[in-house]
């Protein structure tokens, strides 16, 4: 059951069955997607950028927001002292949003579970807010993600509880494990994403060092 003042285009989000319908969901929320979710009081924008501050020496860069959306986390990571941030989004209206915040050095479009348009190693880490979640990016945008990022370098995530299992975020985690690519720094218990509504959203934030 939906909390009091939940949103519908949420609801149309977690609907999606195909790339290209989330796509038009995006498109279709884009100019009020801050406001929609903040007035739920969607918290994962200013809470992953507390274990990148935890973890990501400020002058570390360049630093990827890896499904930045309208830029809400990179704006506080910029807060945060972090000046070499780039983002990528499958959504260029998402993108165009983000654009106008003045947080990024870069901004490109592209999809989380396809190839990545960098090098190996180029970026110190990356931050992915509310990014692995029912209908989103699949676990395997993670072997991308830990390719680009240089050796000492970390990865920041969050992930739904009602995927991390059933779409094998923690086999991957492992997997990545044992074949030395990453290392655990940090695990959250779960908490909710949104403060005000929806309180059966739930995430952990996950924190590991590249090898």
């Amino acid at each position: 059951m939906r909390g009091k003042g939940h949103s519908k285009a949420l609801d149309g989000v977690y609907a999606a069955a195909s790339p290209d319908e989330l796509a038009r969901a995006y498109a279709d929320w884009s100019a009020s997607y801050d406001h929609d979710t903040l007035s739920l009081g969607y918290a994962l924008p200013f809470v992953v950028t507390s274990w990148l501050a935890r973890h990501v020496p400020k002058g570390d860069g360049p630093i990827l927001d890896a499904g930045c959306g309208t830029g809400l986390s990179g704006g506080y990571a910029k807060a945060l002292g972090y000046d070499r941030l780039e983002g990528l989004d499958f959504s260029p209206d998402m993108l165009a949003v983000a654009a106008g915040r003045g947080a990024y050095a870069k901004l490109t479009e592209a999809e989380l579970g396809k190839a990545l348009p960098w090098p190996d190693g180029h970026f110190a880490a990356f931050f992915s807010t509310g990014v692995f979640t029912e209908g989103h990016a699949p676990a395997s945008a993670l072997d991308e993600l830990v390719r680009i990022t240089r050796p000492g370098g970390y990865a920041v995530l969050t992930v739904r509880d009602t995927v991390l299992v059933s779409q094998g975020f923690r086999a991957k985690f492992t997997e990545l494990e044992k074949e030395d690519r990453w290392e655990t720094v940090d695990e959250s218990p779960l908490f909710r994403a949104f403060t005000i509504a929806e309180p059966e959203v739930l995430v952990q934030a996950f924190v590991f060092r590249v090898l």
